[in-house]
């Protein structure tokens, strides 16, 4: 079954693992000692977090190592700057109003001061 990016990244035990195997490719017994669920759970993990693409099992000996494909992060990040305009604009926007209420504080303050 080919999964998307997406299905890699939306659970968390699945994100820890890829950021712990991110700095340097650890065995697969060295990645599931970090986690306090079943052996059994962080290979179900890893074996969908490999048909995302995200990571890669190398053999090297008796071992296998898990690798990150960081890559294919660049989808999520195409995905996420496809929205980044949108709310930079309506976050212009709100600091735009918040500016004119603080303005308009400021010169109401000024006025009451005055009498």
């Amino acid at each position: 079954m080919k999964r998307d990016v997406f299905q890699g990244i939306a659970d968390p035990t699945r994100r820890a693992i890829l950021h712990l195997i991110s700095g340097e490719p650890l065995n697969v017994n060295s990645v599931s000692e970090k986690f306090a669920v079943t052996r059994t759970a962080v290979y179900k993990h890893i074996k969908i977090l490999t048909e995302c693409g995200l990571i890669t099992i190398n053999q090297k000996g008796r071992e296998r190592y898990c690798e990150a494909q960081l890559q294919k992060l660049e989808e999520v990040s195409a995905w996420v700057d496809q929205y980044r305009e949108t709310w930079n604009n309506r976050l212009d926007s709100l600091e735009t109003y918040l500016q004119k209420l603080q303005l308009k504080k400021k010169k109401n303050d000024k006025r009451t001061r005055g009498r």
